[in-house]
């Protein structure tokens, strides 16, 4: 029996698949000192040895049969694809089908499926997603809403577990996806005792990585918008605003919005914020107070609270690891 069974297939992002297995062979050298059972996993695919991302290969089982008892976690690395045209592409082919029906049998036998980046999409192609709330990579939250409107996307978030459905943020944040199923299946103390070994930190947010610019993914009136809230700061224009100039009412703009991105028009601003504090705490010398103003908040409590809400930290944080970084390049 084992406890993970991953995924990869043709093309999947090959630091998604070795980082995971480095993870695990980590944690099965230090699971007896921390008193906790042997982590178990295996490798398939629909191929034997199998051709991942920058030329790359890793030998693979074959999938488990339909129907066959399977009780460990079926972990999905990124699909080795970043835009819309060549996701659809992959869906389409042969045994991206193939795993989807996979995974629907695994997922109707109470199998538990981690996804992370563009598998995410995966799992929507296999009508996993309905009444969900799900991550995946942060541009293309907008498209991935788009294909499951019935589904919750939060992009903000690093991990997002909901019942046996677990998903992540872009690539790397795999990691952060088998890091959380070792601390919930086997111990916090062999996560923690891996995390220190491999000097994995705790992320709980991709909201601070967030280009608002990035977040278009080419939609025109996106990129409008950021660009218009970016030269209008600190007095941004109200989304009555931005639709009287575009000859729409707020509805439609907020509708077109969402359909891009998979959020609202203020949380667009939200982002466009944010990215400017980010900006001005890492590559200035104004104090917070300074900063809070040039973004458009009166006092400091609501850049504080946005930074907390979005990135997980502080406009101090932001500073002092800047600092930090600064002060090893002079050492």
């Amino acid at each position: 029996m084992y406890d993970f069974t991953l995924i990869a297939l043709p093309g999947a992002f090959a630091t998604a698949v070795s980082g995971t297995l480095d993870i695990l062979a980590c944690a099965a050298r230090l699971s007896r000192q921390v008193g906790c059972a042997v982590p178990r996993w295996r490798v398939c695919s629909t191929v034997a040895s199998v051709p991942l991302s920058s030329g790359l290969r890793i030998e693979a089982q074959p999938l488990p049969e339909a129907g066959q008892a399977d009780a460990s976690v079926w972990l999905l690395p990124g699909l080795g694809v970043t835009d819309a045209q060549s996701i659809a592409t992959r869906l389409a082919q042969e045994d991206a089908r193939r795993v989807a029906a996979d995974l629907r049998a695994h997922a109707a036998s109470g199998g538990t499926l981690a996804a992370a980046c563009t598998s995410v999409f995966l799992l929507q192609e296999a009508g996993l997603l309905a009444r969900r709330r799900v991550t995946t990579t942060w541009w293309l939250g907008g498209l991935l809403q788009n294909r499951a409107p019935d589904c919750q996307v939060d992009v903000a978030q690093v991990l997002v577990a909901d019942g046996e459905l677990l998903t992540a943020g872009a690539a790397f944040a795999h990691i952060d996806l088998i890091m959380h199923l070792l601390r919930c299946r086997f111990s916090p103390a062999l996560a923690e005792a891996v995390s220190r070994v491999l000097l994995i930190d705790g992320r709980q947010s991709q909201a601070r990585y967030i280009d608002p610019a990035l977040l278009a993914g080419g939609n025109e009136l996106v990129a409008d918008l950021v660009a218009r809230f970016a030269a209008a700061l600190p007095n941004p224009p109200s989304v009555a605003e931005l639709a009287a100039e575009r000859a729409m009412s707020s509805r439609t703009l907020a509708r077109h919005v969402r359909k891009a991105t998979g959020g609202s028009v203020s949380a667009l601003l939200q982002g466009v914020r944010i990215n400017r504090a980010r900006l001005l705490l890492e590559n200035s010398r104004l104090s917070v107070e300074q900063v809070a103003e040039q973004v458009g908040y009166a006092d400091t409590s609501a850049l504080r609270r946005l930074m907390r809400k979005w990135a997980r930290g502080t406009p101090s944080q932001f500073r002092q690891v800047v600092g930090q970084i600064q002060g090893r390049d002079g050492d």
